[in-house]
């Protein structure tokens, strides 16, 4: 007993595969898009906090001297020496 099949049963078949296929590689292409969407937030916020990280160092380096720890105080936290009077206008 031999079967067969007809051409319609193969475009039929050829067309499901293609089907889910496609649906597959869609699946994955925008996983793909996601995740390249989201390595970029990520490579900017890297650029922020590198900067961050530069600006910080350099403020530590300044720290180190008393003259400019001692305005930094005074600008940054209002600090004043005993019976000095300061006033700060806006």
């Amino acid at each position: 007993m031999k079967i067969t099949f007809s051409r319609r049963f193969w475009i039929l078949t050829t067309a499901i595969v293609v089907f889910f296929t496609l649906i597959f590689v869609g699946q994955n292409l925008l996983h793909a898009w996601r995740i390249k969407r989201q390595i970029a937030v990520l490579e900017k916020e890297e650029e922020l906090y590198l900067k961050n990280i530069e600006r910080d160092s350099a403020l530590v380096n300044q720290l180190r001297y008393d003259d400019y720890l001692e305005e930094y105080a005074r600008e940054q936290y209002g600090m004043q020496r005993k019976g000095e009077e300061v006033f700060i206008i806006r």
